[in-house]
């Protein structure tokens, strides 16, 4: 966590299609860090396999070793069902750009 800094709120660049249609590549977002994650909270995660690798996922339930978390696109997504359990790092709420909002 010491790479992501201090600050509890973070903006974020979303990358990549995994998230479509709630997020697409080039939003930008307001990420809660440390955040306590709940079942459809999109959160930023890490897996143990690619510790580089930072991405923006749904969670879907809590499991032995961290969170199960699918993308929402599933055609576009690799996520849990690949890589297994996610830590998660934070909490998107809010998208900045282009459309603002409250995530859901």
């Amino acid at each position: 966590m010491k790479s992501l800094g201090r600050w509890p709120w973070r903006r974020l660049l979303v990358r990549g299609p995994s998230m479509v249609p709630t997020l697409r590549d080039r939003d930008v977002v307001l990420l809660r860090l440390r955040a306590r994650a709940r079942p459809r909270d999109v959160v930023l995660v890490r897996w143990a396999q690619r510790p580089e690798q930072l991405s923006v996922k749904r969670a879907v339930r809590r499991e032995a070793g961290g969170w199960h978390v699918e993308g929402d696109n599933s055609f576009g997504s690799t996520d849990s069902r690949e890589l297994g359990p996610a830590e998660v790092l934070g909490v998107v709420r809010w998208r900045l750009w282009p459309n603002p909002g409250r995530l859901r």
